[in-house]
């Protein structure tokens, strides 16, 4: 690079070449570059002497920005990580997302273990998993060995052994009071808070069984004869060390099953490139980490190489692969002003990009946090399971209660052993936590697998809500259109020509972020049309522009906005009428109240736009075209795809009044946008969606963004939304119909039709896997084809 060669003695290793010229590079490089934290080389143009201390820099810019504010640089900073966020990792509850706190923990309200709110790339598994593994393995063998002699004792030693109730006790001391240390903590807790949950059940219920039968061992003469069989009190201690062992095997089922759950953000998080290419100012280029670009640099990014950040490309010209961000298998090709897309692959050519945002600005960034509040949402559909929770624990504590008393009193001898074992079963087998981890999951499994597909949800309200959606409306301009208009001709009042009308709507589109208004100031730029920078501006949201340029008040917009400046635009109708008839968005142009002209700009219908149309008619969705442009141009376009209700000119208030009526009259309206002017109908709407390619306003008001802004997405969003509840539903189903047949088996009402009774210890395996099995069908939602469906190149 810049001319110079490298030579390698003949024989030379190589790797030990490389080796030396990494050393000679870092003994070349002493000095670090205070702003950017580069390893720059003793160059005297590049140093600058302040209080006494020299500093050296890596490029003019560097140089600039230190002697702007030197404080900024020297006095010690923290990292950005540490600035935008709170110190350590927030811990928060599936089932509870309202509990926050910087450090793991359980949950205060159902006893769950706290889990990081946003999952980290390191593979190693949870704390909590390991522990809980470490327990299971480590007293496995002692719960095998108690339940083998409580259970067949008879069969394999004659008579039994000596002493047997003191060697249960002694396998079983450990195994309860050790390994189930961690349930009788929740426990413990559960009563502190006042907050009874599924360890408040199984805390009683092993407890009762152990600490009844060490009584029973030190002192079996306190119990009553209805107590005793065949002269003996039975002890429990195999239940209670079988059911420590089957909860654990359940909570590290469990724990395995939800960390997968978070699987989608971490292959988000894993796309993103560790370095990025950056070239210096005298055409050097440097591997520097991502930590240290930014924004307006330049970085090249070769053929094969991730694109480091969001940015704009200034030269070449290469297909990028936008599939794992946006689910759209084609390359897109990328030309100079075109944007890219951070973590998004370079398949060919080399380009040369400026950064423009960087950190948790980029797409990626938002991305991932979008998708992680969406995980942490509740569902309204969760209400009913945490109603019936709330009463859960009290209602089976009373019929584990019932339970003993009827048994001990009307049941058969010894009746009193009878009602204390199926007491233990009803407290074992009821499980809140299944009915609690219903629509979580779903939620988190369906977001995850939705966010890599492009399509992002706010909250698990916008999934509930959007398989209800029977109308859509939709904006023309970057919904229905390719939001990048060009520049089609001037129409120039009498007394005015056509370079007078580019120049001074141009001058003042300049502070517009629309894309009609970059399509004017582009031809203007390409005609090299002088532009004057205009004194003040004003967005009229959805009717057009007003502002000042050469002392001149000057108005661009539609009609409505003519008709507000008083300005008399009729002279010039015909031609409006007839170039909005050919499809082109029309802009009237006025100053100092007098009309100068009209300018015409097309904007081409997108090429997924009519299949995306046809989609959501077959699922029977009425589609309504919503405009600020002219009525005739939006009939044009509307005519081409098929749409037959049409709203010409509207302002934002005229769509947020439009969603009103339309709600009112018992619709469930959806409305996808890309403007300031859609934004407040976005949030009014009860699903917005924003197309991931429009103003940031939009996308902040909306519940449902699509990262490529295809209207496709809207069918596979309404497919997944079908999908989750339906989901939703039968993890609530079995969560309910679970403990409908659990508890009443377990209390014995089947007995005196079958003579059998439930065990504790096939209680406490019920119990753990009903929630597991709760998890396993929501991760079906990972592999579900609607779910998955690419969309169509």
């Amino acid at each position: 690079m810049n001319g110079s060669t490298t030579h390698r003695h003949a024989g030379q290793d190589p790797l030990e070449s490389e080796s030396v010229a990494a050393v000679t590079a870092v003994a070349d490089k002493p000095y670090t570059d205070p702003v950017c934290g580069m390893k720059v080389g003793d160059n005297p143009g590049k140093t600058v002497d302040h209080e006494g201390a020299s500093y050296h820099f890596c490029s003019a810019g560097c140089i600039t920005k230190f002697k702007e504010d030197p404080q900024k640089y020297l006095a010690p900073q923290p990292a950005a990580a540490e600035i935008d966020a709170p110190e350590g990792t927030i811990f928060t509850c599936p089932m509870h997302p309202q509990i926050r706190q910087p450090k793991p923990g359980n949950c205060p309200i159902c006893g769950m273990a706290l889990e990081p709110e946003m999952p980290s790339l390191d593979d190693t598994d949870n704390p909590e998993l390991v522990d809980f593994k470490r327990r299971f393995w480590w007293t496995l063998p002692l719960s095998v060995t108690v339940f083998v002699l409580a259970m067949f004792r008879h069969a394999l030693f004659n008579g039994g052994i000596p002493y047997q109730t003191w060697v249960e006790f002694a396998l079983s001391t450990p195994v309860v009071l050790w390994a189930g240390w961690p349930f009788f903590v929740r426990w413990a807790q559960s009563l502190i808070h006042r907050s009874p949950n599924m360890w408040t059940l199984i805390g009683t219920g092993v407890g009762a069984a152990y600490g009844y039968s060490v009584v029973a061992a030190l002192a079996p003469g306190i119990f009553p004869s209805t107590f005793a069989e065949q002269g003996n009190v039975n002890v429990y201690f195999e239940a209670a060390a079988v059911i420590v062992s089957l909860t654990l095997l359940g909570q590290i089922l469990e724990l395995r099953a939800r960390s997968q759950t978070s699987a989608a953000i971490k292959s988000l998080m894993g796309l993103s490139p560790k370095t990025a290419r950056r070239i210096q100012a005298d055409g050097a280029e440097e591997d520097v980490p991502l930590s240290n670009v930014h924004v307006g640099d330049t970085l090249r990014v070769r053929p094969g190489e991730k694109v480091p950040v969001d940015g704009v490309v200034l030269e070449g010209e290469s297909a990028v692969d936008e599939s794992m961000l946006t689910g759209e298998p084609v390359p897109v090709t990328k030309r100079p002003q075109d944007r890219v897309i951070g973590a998004t692959v370079n398949a060919s050519g080399s380009l040369v990009i400026r950064a423009e945002k960087i950190g948790a600005q980029t797409m990626l960034s938002q991305i991932v946090q979008m998708v992680s509040q969406a995980q942490r949402s509740r569902a309204p559909m969760q209400r009913l399971a945490d109603v019936v929770a709330s009463y859960f624990v009290v209602i089976v504590g009373s019929i584990a209660l019932i339970t003993l008393l009827v048994w001990g009193f009307f049941g058969p001898q010894p009746s009193w052993v009878f009602g204390f074992v199926n007491a233990v079963a009803v407290l074992i087998i009821a499980c809140p936590c299944a009915l609690g981890l219903a629509t979580p999951m779903s939620i988190m499994a369906a977001t995850g697998r939705a966010a890599t597909q492009g399509v992002l949800f706010r909250d698990a309200a916008a999934i509930e809500r959007m398989r209800s959606v029977d109308t859509l409306i939709v904006d023309k301009t970057g919904t229905l259109t390719e939001g990048k208009p060009a520049f089609d001709r001037v129409v120039p009042a009498p007394g005015f020509n056509p370079a007078q009308v580019l120049q001074i709507a141009a001058s003042i589109d300049q502070g517009s972020e629309h894309p009609l208004a970059k399509a004017i100031v582009d031809e203007a730029r390409r005609q090299n049309v002088g532009l004057t920078k205009p004194e003040s501006f004003e967005s009229a949201s959805g009717i057009g522009v007003r502002g000042r340029v050469d002392g001149q008040a000057i108005a661009l917009g539609n009609t409505a906005l003519m008709d507000a400046e008083k300005v008399d635009w009729h002279v010039l109708a015909d031609d409006a009428e007839k170039l909005r008839s050919e499809g082109a968005s029309v802009m009237y142009l006025a100053a100092n109240g007098k009309l100068v002209g009209l300018i015409a700009v097309s904007d081409p219908v997108k090429a997924s736009t009519m299949e995306a149309l046809t989609e959501l008619k077959a699922t029977g969705m009425n589609v309504i075209m919503a405009t600020g442009d002219g009525l005739t141009t939006a009939k044009s376009v509307g005519a081409k795809l098929g749409i037959s209700e049409i709203y010409g000119e509207v302002k934002p208030q005229d769509k947020l009044a439009l969603v009103e009526r339309l709600q009112k009259e018992g619709k469930v309206v959806a409305m996808a946008g890309d403007g300031i002017n859609d934004a407040p109908a976005l949030a009014k709407a009860d699903v917005g969606i924003a197309m991931g390619t429009g103003t940031d306003v939009a996308i902040n008001s909306a519940h449902l963004t699509l990262v490529k802004g295809d209207l496709r997405s809207i069918a596979r969003a309404r497919e997944l939304s079908v999908e989750t509840v339906r989901n939703m539903y039968q993890n609530l189903g079995f969560a309910m119909v679970y403990n409908a047949l659990g508890i009443p088996l377990a209390a014995g009402v089947l007995y005196p039709f079958t003579g059998h009774l439930l065990s504790p210890m096939v209680a406490a395996l019920a119990m753990s896997l009903s929630s597991v099995s709760v998890i396993t069908n929501a991760l079906r939602l990972r592999r579900t084809p609607d779910a998955t469906k690419p969309l169509p190149s």
